[in-house]
């Protein structure tokens, strides 16, 4: 692994993926194998993904779950596209150099900057409903119960990016923060050491913002929402996901336009349909002019079922043969932890540890 232009990405393992992580990442990861980044590199760009393990213990994990869902997950991503010989797919916990680094970075970065975080102030909300996130600080009473790892875990996510001098690290909108920690983060060791030791990774948004709950379209799409029929995952059979999209919430407002903020579940299915077919959702509503709400339902079901549909039997395929897929995990993990090496003693010479 020598390239000069180097993507990381992290995933949850979550399981089997729903819509909303395929259009939101794993699609874009996928066309990331064959684009190009950086005209004036003549070498090919180098991704990884991390299934992020260790980041899935920041919350209560079941441990014979979270290793099934770890191999579902690896699974689902090379069903999607990911191929294990272009990019190396693997489990942060595989790789020892993640916490190394981490706890490296955790030991320069000032409590107040994690004090500004706001994700780990929407998990403490979802656990005390009636809190106010806004008002939320450290040391408020509500804070108390707070995990280390909840509080910490940007910076284990900045370690993962950091690790790999990774120049460009794609991102939904909801990451952007952290990832401003990042930059923080490599501009404080660079002043602290006198050392210029990584890159400043370079955001990459996906394309396509955020995919709603089909029955509560102000809430994203989640696998944690109780309610199945609010999502589409990507082992649905044809006749589920044409159920879900037919009950999905829409509105009574005569023909068919896209305005979130005035028809969230309306522009809810025009933003899946477009993401789908590579188009925005202005052109996606102008191609059914004089469709019927059921007419726009039954569209998007059936350029879902069109995507699910082969993902669906690779996915089975694989996990038919988990053997196999773990085998994969391996082979790129041993890639991953040479790569990781070379960053973590570089890292590890010039604060003193060699």
């Amino acid at each position: 692994m020598a390239s000069a232009v180097r993507v990381f990405s992290g995933i949850q393992p979550t399981g089997v993926p729903q819509l909303g992580n395929y259009l939101g990442s794993i699609k874009n990861w996928v066309a990331l194998q064959s684009q190009e980044l950086s005209p004036s590199v003549s070498a090919p760009h180098e991704q990884l993904i991390s299934i992020v393990d260790l980041h899935a213990l920041t919350v209560p994990r079941d441990p014979a779950r979270l290793r099934t869902e770890t191999v579902e997950m690896a699974a689902s991503l090379i069903a999607c596209g990911i191929d294990p010989q272009r990019s190396v797919l693997f489990r942060q916990s595989a790789v020892p150099a993640h916490t190394q680094l981490f706890w490296a970075l955790a030991c320069i970065t000032p409590v107040g900057w994690l004090n500004r975080m706001t994700q780990w102030k929407s998990k403490l909300q979802q656990q005390q409903p009636g809190v106010k996130a806004d008002l939320l600080n450290v040391h408020s009473n509500a804070a108390q119960s707070l995990l280390t790892g909840l509080f910490t875990y940007p910076v284990l996510m900045a370690a993962d990016v950091l690790l790999y001098r990774a120049t460009h690290v794609p991102v939904g909108e909801d990451q952007v923060q952290h990832m401003e920690l990042a930059h923080d983060l490599v501009h404080h060791f660079r002043k602290k050491y006198r050392q210029d030791m990584f890159p400043d990774p370079k955001v990459l948004l996906t394309p396509t913002k955020r995919v709603m709950s089909l029955k509560d379209p102000l809430r994203k799409m989640s696998k944690s929402d109780p309610n199945e029929q609010s999502r589409i995952t990507l082992t649905d059979t044809d006749d589920q996901i044409m159920r879900k999209i037919r009950k999905a919430h829409t509105d009574s407002i005569p023909g068919l336009s896209y305005d979130p903020d005035t028809r969230p579940g309306i522009s809810n299915l025009f933003a899946i349909y477009a993401a789908l077919n590579d188009t925005d959702p202005q052109t996606a509503v102008a191609s059914m002019h004089g469709f019927t709400n059921l007419q726009l339902k039954e569209a998007v079901a059936s350029a879902v079922i069109k995507t699910v549909a082969p993902i669906r039997e690779q996915t089975q395929r694989l996990l038919a043969d988990q053997g196999y897929v773990r085998s994969l995990l391996r082979e790129n993990e041993a890639k991953a932890r040479a790569a990781a090496e070379v960053g973590w003693n570089d890292v590890a010479k010039c604060i003193g540890l060699d």
